[in-house]
């Protein structure tokens, strides 16, 4: 389901949201690889578990991230309603060099098989 019209309210918690780098950097990574979990993301953007799952909350609370469980891990993603709200505002920042760089972070830990997203599909 997308997200045709929102009000004021929902509107201000989309930007406060992005008013802060490390969420910023949170959400990019969620929305170019679909879902990660936190430990993915401490590693790709060496954040304390602490300052994620502060961010992460955050970012739950303002109606942008759902979940979803599996064994131990718990991955985010972005909501299918905000998903063409985000796409807009990335498409403006589809250049930054933090974000670019977050993103070649990812593609070298995930090529490394080192993120959780890897283990989970490992036979055991």
């Amino acid at each position: 389901m997308k997200l045709k019209n929102f009000n004021l309210q929902f509107g201000t918690q989309i930007f406060k949201s992005f008013s802060d780098e490390s969420r910023v950097r949170i959400m990019y990574l969620l929305y170019r690889n679909e879902e990660l979990c936190i430990s993915d993301l401490e590693l790709i953007l060496d954040f304390t578990q602490t300052k994620t799952s502060r961010h992460i909350t955050y970012l739950k609370h303002a109606g942008l991230l759902s979940f979803r469980k599996q064994d131990q891990w718990v991955f985010y993603h972005v909501k299918e309603e905000v998903l063409d709200i985000v796409d807009r505002i990335f498409k403006f920042l589809n250049k930054d060099t933090v974000l670019l760089k977050d993103y070649e972070t990812f593609e070298i830990l995930n090529s490394n098989r080192e993120l959780s997203i890897n283990k989970i599909k490992l036979p055991y």
